[in-house]
């Protein structure tokens, strides 16, 4: 069993913010259950049973929610991905990973604290620098132009998902880490 993880700020006021890009609905399971300190839903991507969660504790405290799952399942960390906002890459870039450093993101500071180990696949979505206050930055909504372009990011977070259910996060990280929207229009 997979647990996906999609990071971001409960609330109608963060629909559509920059830091809510991994709440970006891809995989037609509904989300209909609360429990763990989240959102949840069951159901199968690539023939294998997953659970999406949308923790309910703010960005900062996600990994508490995401603990509270892994312990109720026995998942491993291996088989939890998360997809969240980066500001290092821009709007369009994906970067795949296995393991690493919080990079300044209390979301995975929050997950590696919880969970006792930076070792987990996630998924960035670049949504770009910001140009002046971080905080206006992150929880700034996507201009038009941004929201075409994500589109494309969207589906290929969603192409990532599945080739790490069919293969590894090593294979995803070979098809996709170059991809950039900007250049596949």
């Amino acid at each position: 069993m997979f647990l996906i993880v999609g990071l971001g700020n409960p609330g109608k006021e963060y629909d559509g913010t920059r830091h809510n890009i991994g709440f970006a609905d891809k995989y037609n399971i509904e989300l209909n259950r609360i429990k763990f300190k989240g959102v949840f839903g069951e159901g199968f991507i690539e023939g294998k049973k997953v659970i999406l969660l949308k923790p309910t504790t703010y960005m900062n405290l996600s990994g508490e929610s995401i603990r509270e799952v892994i312990n109720f399942y026995k998942i491993s960390n291996e088989e939890v991905i998360v997809i969240y906002d980066d500001i290092s890459l821009e709007v369009g870039r994906l970067r795949i990973r296995e393991k690493g450093s919080h990079g300044g993101h209390n979301g995975i500071k929050s997950i590696i604290a919880n969970l006792g180990t930076d070792v987990f696949p996630r998924i960035k979505v670049g949504v770009g620098a910001p140009k002046g206050n971080l905080v206006s930055h992150v929880l700034g909504k996507f201009s038009e132009d941004e929201i075409e372009v994500l589109r494309e990011t969207i589906k290929a977070s969603s192409d990532a998902v599945s080739i790490m259910m069919k293969a590894d996060t090593k294979e995803a990280m070979n098809k996709l880490n170059g991809f950039n929207a900007c250049k596949e229009s």
